[in-house]
C-alpha cells in the first residue's frame, strides 16, 4: 500500500488559503463545489467514481434510449475552468474530525487530504431491507454499472426467449419484475414496457415481445406516495392500460435467480416466475454517516442518516456540513436531488460567509420545486406547488426540466437526439449488451476479499485453476457452466 501524507502542514495549504474538502461528485457536492468558484479557498473534490451521474435519467440507459457519457459527464471536465478546485479519485475510508483529515483509497494507494471545511455529500445506495442476498438477483437503480447490467439482462431475456422451446422458461424469460413504485420503479417499468410493445416487436421470429408480463409491486398501497392518491391513481391506470400489472400491498418475502416469492395484504404468499428482476425500492444512506456518527457523536437513524443541525453542520463541530441523502435533516427533507443541489449551495454560501466575517445565513430552508415522473411517452404526471399536471404536459414539463440539469451542452444536444429517435419512432440506439455487464458485478463478488487489485486496475494474484477440468464443463468465476 502506497500512502500520500498530507502535503503541507495542518492549517496551511500550498496557496495559503482555506482548504474546503468535498466529498462526493453528485449533486450535492459538484453543485457545493461549483458554487465555491469566486471563493478565495481551494477545494479538493473526492469521488468513487469519475464522473457526475445524473441518476433520474438511468433507467433511460437500462433500457437502450441514452448512453452512460450522455449522463455522466467527467467531473473533471464539468470543472476545468475552475482554477481553485482539484478532483481527486477514491473512496473515503476515514474522517478524522479531530485532527480535519479525509483519508481516501484507490487501487492501494491511500491519500490523506486536510481539510478547514468539510462538505459531506456522499448520497445513498440501494437498501434491500436487510436482505442483501436479493441484490445478486435484482439490481439496484443507483449506478451506471447497476444500469448496464440490468440493459444486459433486459436485453438478454429476449434473446434467451428466441431461442428456448419449453412454454414455460419462455414465459419465465419474458416476465419482468419491477419492485418499488416510486418515480423510478414506475419508469423503468414504462420503459421496459415501451421496449416489449414499439421497440421489439417486429425483431424476433419464435418470440412475440409484446406478450411479455411486466409486474410492478410494492408493499405501498398506492404508486407514487409522494405525488398524493389522486395522481398515483391515474399513474396506476394509464400502466394498466400499458399492460402493465400493477399489485399493491405485496411484499417480497424471498427473491432467487428463478423467481421471487410475494405475500399479499391478506396474508398469502404465491410464486412469481420471472428472470429478471429490477429493485426499485428503498435507500440506504453512505456508511461515512454512520462514520460520522460515532466520531461526533450525532445521531444516525436506521436508514444510515446522520442527524444535522438546522444549518446542515454537525454539533460542535460547524466545519462539518452533511447534504443531500446523507443529512437526517430536522424538517424531514426529501431524499430527491433538489434538497442536495440547494444544500449543497447553502453549504457553499455558509463558509463564505464565515470567511467573510457575515453572520451565518441562518437556517437551511427547502424550496419544493415539485415532483415528477414519466409513465411512457408523451404521458408523465407531475406535482409542482399544489399545481397538478398529468399526460402530455406533464411530459413536456419533465422533459424541459431535466434537460435544464443535465450537465453540458454536448450532452443535451445528444439526449434531445436520442429522445426524438425513441419517442418519435420506435429505436434505441443503445442496445448493446455484453456477458461482462451482466456477469461482471458477481465475478468481483465471488473473488471478494482475496481480490487485490494492482495500481493498473488489474489483479496481482490470478485465482488458481483446478488441477482437471473437464472441458464439456467448465465453470466461469461466480460458478455458471460456460460453453
Amino acid at each position: 500500500m502506497t500512502t500520500s501524507p498530507a502535503p503541507t502542514a495542518h492549517g496551511t495549504s500550498p496557496t495559503g488559503r482555506p482548504r474546503v474538502v468535498v466529498v462526493g461528485s453528485g449533486f450535492g457536492g459538484l453543485f457545493a463545489a461549483k458554487a465555491l468558484r469566486k471563493a478565495p479557498v481551494d477545494v479538493t473534490v473526492i469521488g468513487k467514481t469519475g464522473h457526475h451521474l445524473f441518476q433520474p435519467l438511468l433507467y433511460q440507459v437500462a433500457t437502450g434510449i441514452l448512453s452512460e457519457g450522455e449522463i455522466a459527464p467527467a467531473t473533471r471536465e464539468v470543472l476545468r475552468h475552475q482554477q481553485n478546485a482539484r478532483v481527486v479519485l477514491g473512496e473515503v475510508v476515514d474522517i478524522d474530525v479531530d485532527a480535519r483529515t479525509v483519508t481516501s483509497t484507490v487501487l492501494g494507494r491511500t491519500t490523506v487530504h486536510p481539510y478547514d471545511e468539510l462538505i459531506v455529500a456522499a448520497g445513498a445506495g440501494q437498501s434491500y431491507f436487510g436482505n442483501d442476498r436479493f441484490a445478486e438477483f435484482a439490481p439496484g437503480m443507483k449506478s451506471i454499472d447497476d444500469a448496464l447490467e440490468l440493459r444486459g439482462r433486459i436485453f438478454g431475456a429476449f434473446e434467451l426467449a428466441e431461442l428456448a422451446t419449453d412454454p414455460a422458461e419462455i414465459d419465465r424469460l419474458m416476465t419482468f419484475v419491477v419492485v418499488g413504485a416510486g418515480p423510478t420503479g414506475v419508469e423503468m417499468a414504462g420503459q421496459i414496457a415501451e421496449l416489449a410493445h414499439r421497440t421489439l416487436r417486429r425483431d424476433f421470429r419464435n418470440i412475440d415481445p409484446e406478450r411479455a408480463r411486466i409486474i410492478l409491486l410494492d408493499g405501498a398501497p398506492q404508486v407514487l406516495p409522494p405525488f398524493g392518491p389522486k395522481l398515483g391513481d391515474k399513474a396506476r391506470r394509464h400502466l394498466n392500460e400499458m399492460g402493465i400489472e400493477v399489485q399493491l400491498s405485496t411484499l417480497v418475502t424471498d427473491l432467487d435467480a428463478e423467481g421471487l416469492t410475494v405475500k399479499d395484504s391478506d396474508g398469502q404468499q404465491r410464486r412469481i416466475s420471472a428472470a429478471t428482476k429490477v429493485w426499485a425500492a428503498g435507500v440506504q444512506a453512505s456508511p461515512l454517516g454512520r462514520l460520522l456518527g460515532d466520531a461526533t457523536g450525532a445521531e444516525v437513524d436506521r436508514a444510515g442518516r446522520i442527524t444535522v443541525q438546522p444549518d446542515l453542520t454537525l454539533p460542535g463541530h460547524p466545519e462539518i456540513h452533511v447534504v443531500g441523502d446523507m443529512a437526517n435533516h430536522p424538517d424531514k427533507y426529501p431524499g430527491v436531488a433538489q434538497v442536495a443541489i440547494q444544500g449543497g449551495r447553502y453549504a457553499a454560501d455558509q463558509i463564505q460567509r464565515k470567511l467573510a466575517g457575515k453572520d451565518p445565513k441562518g437556517p437551511f430552508r427547502y424550496r419544493d420545486k415539485g415532483n415528477m415522473a414519466t409513465i411512457s411517452r408523451f404521458s408523465a404526471v407531475a406535482d409542482i406547488k399544489k399545481l397538478k399536471f398529468e399526460g402530455f404536459i406533464a411530459w413536456v414539463l419533465w422533459l424541459v426540466v431535466h434537460l435544464f440539469y443535465i450537465i453540458g451542452f454536448k450532452s443535451r444536444v445528444t439526449t434531445v437526439l436520442h429522445w426524438m429517435v425513441s419517442f418519435l419512432g420506435r429505436g434505441r440506439s443503445q442496445r448493446v449488451a455484453t456477458q461482462q455487464q451482466v456477469y461482471g458485478r458477481l465475478a468481483l463478488e465471488k473473488l471478494g476479499a482475496g481480490f487485490a487489485a494492482s495500481k493498473t486496475g488489474g489483479p496481482k494474484d490470478h485465482p488458481q485453476a483446478p488441477d482437471s477440468v473437464n472441458p464439456d464443463q467448465q465453470h466461469d468465476l461466480v460458478g455458471r457452466r460456460t460453453a
